[in-house]
């Protein structure tokens, strides 16, 4: 066992479970005591009552997540070394279960690739990153230039670290607001805040400034390619459009005609200017509406396909019955619209909104609506998203395809 200089945090017999079972999480009111100085966003050994190891982690006294585990192995140094191993372990991770995609994804998932309260996304000759934890804060100035030069060393081209901490979660932690570029030492940054991302073939102009999120949603890659392909010869109606992209997969499969919504005149202004970009403005629709207030309108049997991707609708467990009712109501209004034999898909990107509760929605929908689901795929998020079964928050994405018989 390495030595170990970190004061000790002993926790109750439910955290012990927790972490035991593999959860990362240790909550402010699990910690019984703290042996031996320490400072805010420090790292600190978590032991059980009779004094055992359990783990390392970063404390956080203003979050009530107050420990993030990095490490169960006492062998672990927690130097520099062991970051560069953990940065590597991902990257080759997304080289080997999508290398098709490498210019556009998503390069560190915090828990799930075990910097939690870390996401680093790349987009093209930019890294986007959003740091939530106080740990990670404390860390990144060591982590940024390190995974730059891992990649570049690839033979990577990358121009630039852009901080998207303009997230009001990141209070929780005691950490101020702001995005900018991360200063890498000897470079200047890009004055652009705008990169072009190709993604199943398609481009993509990319805010990364001010889009939202880090500026693009890489999550659902592959179900925006198993959508085009039932979109050939299709009248298609893509809701919540954002910046396009289902849509865009549609037109460029060989859909008969696509008609786009979204609530956002910003979203819709850049999901005209991707349909330029790839030479497909003459082929879909776009339209500036609320949602719910336009699929009443329209005509049954004027569509094919229809695609739901909403925003989350519920971000806690208080408002789960609210998003269920939300849910519900555009995936009525959605079915309604189909003819016999028309496509269905849909989805919800929130982790409270657990696949039972989605599944039974979708049963209750399809009964008021008189029609039966006919099971095509069950998807879920992008590889690049990686789900530890231990860690249920890492599982968020839901995305059924369905044909309405």
């Amino acid at each position: 066992m390495a030595e170990r200089n970190f004061s000790q945090a002993q926790v109750t017999r439910k955290a012990q479970a927790g972490i035991r079972a593999g959860h990362p999480w240790v909550y402010d009111t699990e910690v019984m005591k703290i042996a031996g100085p320490y400072e805010n966003g420090d790292l600190i050994d978590v032991t059980g009552e009779r004094g055992q190891y359990l783990g390392t982690g970063f404390i956080s006294d203003r979050s009530k997540i107050r420990i993030r585990l990095i490490s169960r192995n006492a062998n672990d140094r927690m130097d520099a070394a062991f970051f560069e191993r953990r940065l590597r372990h991902a990257w080759e991770y997304r080289k080997t279960v999508m290398p098709e995609a490498l210019d556009c994804c998503r390069l560190i998932f915090g828990e799930a690739d075990l910097f939690p309260g870390l996401t680093v996304d790349r987009f093209s000759n930019i890294l986007v990153t959003q740091t939530l934890s106080l740990g990670m804060e404390r860390l990144k100035g060591l982590l940024f230039p390190m995974l730059c030069r891992i990649l570049r060393e690839d033979g990577q081209a990358i121009d630039g670290v852009y901080e998207r901490n303009d997230v009001a979660i990141r209070q929780l932690e005691g950490l101020s607001e702001g995005k900018g570029f991360f200063p890498l030492e000897g470079e200047t940054p890009p004055a652009a805040t705008e990169t072009v991302i190709t993604e199943n073939g398609i481009r993509y102009r990319v805010d990364f400034k001010d889009g939202q999120k880090t500026g693009f949603f890489l999550d659902q890659k592959y179900n925006r390619q198993a959508i085009g392909k039932l979109c050939r010869g299709k009248r298609v109606l893509d809701c919540f459009t954002h910046t396009g992209s289902f849509a865009l997969n549609a037109a460029a499969s060989g859909a008969e005609r696509v008609h786009a919504l979204d609530i956002s005149p910003e979203a819709v202004h850049m999901a005209e200017e991707n349909a330029r970009l790839n030479a497909l403005e003459g082929r879909i629709e776009f339209e500036t509406a609320n949602v719910f207030d336009r699929l009443p309108t329209l005509p049954r049997g004027a569509y094919d396909c229809v695609i739901l991707d909403p925003p989350a609708f519920t971000k806690s467990r208080r408002t789960i019955d609210r998003a269920i009712r939300g849910y519900k109501e555009i995936n009525l209004r959605g079915m309604r619209l189909l003819p016999r034999g028309g496509y269905l898909a849909t989805c919800s990107c929130s982790h409270f909104m657990a696949d039972r509760l989605f599944r039974e929605m979708l049963r209750d929908a399809a009964m008021d609506a008189g029609v039966t689901l006919r099971q095509i795929e069950a998807r879920q998020q992008s590889p690049d998203h990686p789900i530890l079964w231990n860690v249920p928050e890492t599982d968020y994405l839901k995305f059924y395809i369905f044909q309405v018989v």
